[in-house]
């Protein structure tokens, strides 16, 4: 990239948590689970500034002190676990365009529950969508086993075909890939995000990662997985 394009990192980390009591904080190989995020932004070539978003003031304090800039205490409006993530990245955003007088180019949200996502991915995936020309790009990975022709649904306690697809359990390797998000990484472009209140716009780009990159933390048994490919990544 030959221009010097602004953009913006966010880390968004409220204090509660339904599934797992403060799991922003949560010990994860003996760093909290908010480390991993904050490290691979501050290594991050392409990313002008990060900030992190909460509305804790011990999620604020442990972030400072691995180096993340916390400049506001989030309203509490879009605190609660009916807030939702676009909303929330756009106070961000505005927050931080007044402070520093000058708007940015890209937007990127770096959530927590993806604390394998290194910052070469971060770095990767904004090359491509500023390359591209997109107005936004998303982090996935394949379903593999999980895929949506394998899958069923339950009515008045009979077992259903989720999709027909004319096969009873065909071979994972006969069917087209499938992907999901795995949370790591959605950038966009300012403007898009801004006015239009998307992460995605009208062309979005996939950033396909790899499943030993792509553990999404939830529930307790997650943190297992996380941990064992982070041990791996490490020893490999």
């Amino acid at each position: 990239m030959k221009k010097k394009y602004k953009i913006l990192g966010v880390i968004p980390a409220r204090g509660g948590s339904k599934g797992i009591k403060n799991k922003n904080l949560y010990k994860l190989n003996g760093k909290p689970l908010i480390y991993y995020s904050i490290q691979a932004a501050k290594k991050s070539k392409l990313l002008t500034d990060f900030v992190v978003s909460t509305d804790s003031l011990e999620i604020k304090k442990i972030s400072e002190s691995y180096g993340a800039n916390v400049p506001f205490i989030r309203p509490k409006f879009l605190s609660n676990d009916k807030a939702l993530a676009v909303p929330t990245i756009q106070h961000a955003v505005s927050f931080c365009e007044t402070f520093n007088k000058f708007k940015y180019d890209y937007i990127v949200m770096l959530q927590p529950t993806a604390p394998l996502r290194t910052h070469y991915d971060i770095d990767n995936s904004l090359s491509k969508l500023i390359k591209e020309g997109g107005d936004g790009i998303i982090s996935i990975v394949d379903v593999n086993n999980y895929h949506p022709v394998k899958m069923k649904i339950i009515k008045n306690d009979r077992l259903f075909d989720f999709v027909d697809s004319g096969l009873e359990n065909p071979p994972r390797q006969s069917l087209p890939p499938i992907f999901i998000v795995n949370g790591a990484i959605y950038a966009t472009k300012r403007d898009v995000f801004m006015n239009d209140n998307t992460f995605k716009g009208n062309k979005c780009l996939p950033f396909l990662m790899p499943p030993e990159r792509s553990s999404n933390i939830d529930v307790i048994e997650d943190f297992i997985v996380a941990e064992y490919h982070l041990n791996k990544i490490k020893n490999d």
